[in-house]
């Protein structure tokens, strides 16, 4: 089996979708009957193995993103490449260039709902934009053989909307790489933070999303025994005295010592799709403090942290003290606990893998290698 991806949404500064293919990727990888193609936007047409990139104009303050404006070339290379299976990873010109492809070779076509347009674009530009791109999702994902959504929420949105192929399929965590044993003694003492503070963490770009401002907010009113650890590109220059902000794209091995030197993630997105940050940190051994909103709601479960009222500095503040009032290590044993169970990509892949078997049609299934 062939399985091409295509997707806008890949660029070095990129999260979840990045990390997915390359996971998807790597796990597959060890099945010889298995081939993988990944047709992504870069500076020019190039191809090395079975990475292969098109010309895209690059979005200013974008974080390295292209966005591709004519769907020909897309759908040309797809042809060429010959899939049995293509899955298109974002709903602009790739998705549309994944359907004609997939019609002209006459082989299924799955898309993958990763993030919540009409939402994204509605909290900046209002309702009626919202309702137009809800339109346009839905006319675009009903076209596909099958819609793949990352957490319940997403799959139930789409079916309100009139999409009722959807398929939820959560994403998976590196649980080699993000692990408690990646915790560094002198973590805090090269940032400057003092041994004795609560330190809470936060990864990610500082879009309107992820609500940094509510985080910064959270603080003031939480004091001097707690500190806060910012990471990720574009965050603000100035923030108070128990906040440590490091404002640059951060590589994974630095990510994971930081989390796993911390005590808890704090985090006030209320329009996760998956939430992997948090998936992440559980699996570092430490809880979540999180709004009670989107895939977080769903992925955080009792035990392994928090959930508090979205957009609430208050009540974000009386959630980590509550966290700190017990016994934060227990939290963060069951966090990883949890995500071993649920989050690993062999298993993940696992059932991804069979559900692309039945879209072709009763291809045999594939053992994947068990990792000890």
């Amino acid at each position: 089996m062939h399985i091409a991806d295509v997707t806008m949404f890949y660029a070095p500064a990129s999260g979840g979708v990045r990390t997915y293919l390359q996971a998807k990727h790597r796990v597959f990888s060890h099945l010889p009957q298995l081939r993988t193609s990944l047709l992504v936007p870069g500076a020019e047409r190039d191809s090395l193995g079975d990475h292969h990139t098109l010309p895209a104009l690059h979005l200013p303050l974008g974080q390295g993103y292209r966005f591709p404006l004519r769907g020909r070339a897309w759908r040309d290379t797809l042809i060429d490449l010959q899939p049995d299976l293509i899955e298109a990873g974002d709903p602009y010109v790739t998705a549309w260039a994944a359907l004609a492809a997939g019609q002209q070779l006459g082989v299924p076509v799955v898309g993958f709902y990763h993030s919540d347009l009409p939402r994204l674009m509605g909290d900046r530009f209002g309702r009626h934009v919202e309702k137009r791109l809800i339109r346009y999702v839905t006319n675009l994902y009903r076209q596909f053989d099958s819609v793949l959504a990352p957490c319940n929420a997403m799959a139930n949105r789409l079916r309100d909307w009139g999409v009722d192929n959807v398929r939820v399929q959560p994403l998976g965590v590196d649980l080699a790489r993000f692990n408690p044993q990646q915790r560094d003694a002198t973590f805090r003492q090269t940032l400057g933070i003092p041994p004795d503070k609560k330190l809470l963490i936060f990864v990610g770009r500082n879009s309107r999303e992820k609500n940094i401002d509510i985080l910064l907010s959270t603080m003031r009113q939480l004091g001097g025994d707690y500190h806060l650890l910012l990471m990720g590109p574009g965050m603000p220059h100035h923030a108070a005295s128990n906040v440590t902000i490091v404002n640059r794209c951060c590589g994974v091995h630095e990510v994971a010592k930081a989390l796993a030197s911390s005590d808890a993630l704090l985090h006030a997105g209320t329009r996760e799709t998956f939430g992997l940050i948090a998936q992440e940190a559980m699996a570092s051994g430490i809880p979540v403090v999180a709004a009670r909103a989107g895939a977080l709601a769903e992925n955080v479960p009792l035990g392994a942290g928090i959930l508090c009222r979205p957009l609430d500095p208050a009540a974000m503040a009386e959630a980590c003290v509550a966290l700190f009032s017990n016994d934060v290590a227990a939290s963060g044993h069951h966090a990883r606990r949890h995500v071993e169970r649920h989050f690993n990509w062999d298993g993940v892949m696992h059932s991804l893998l069979e559900h692309y078997r039945l879209l072709c049609h009763g291809s045999q299934p594939y053992a994947l290698p068990q990792h000890r």
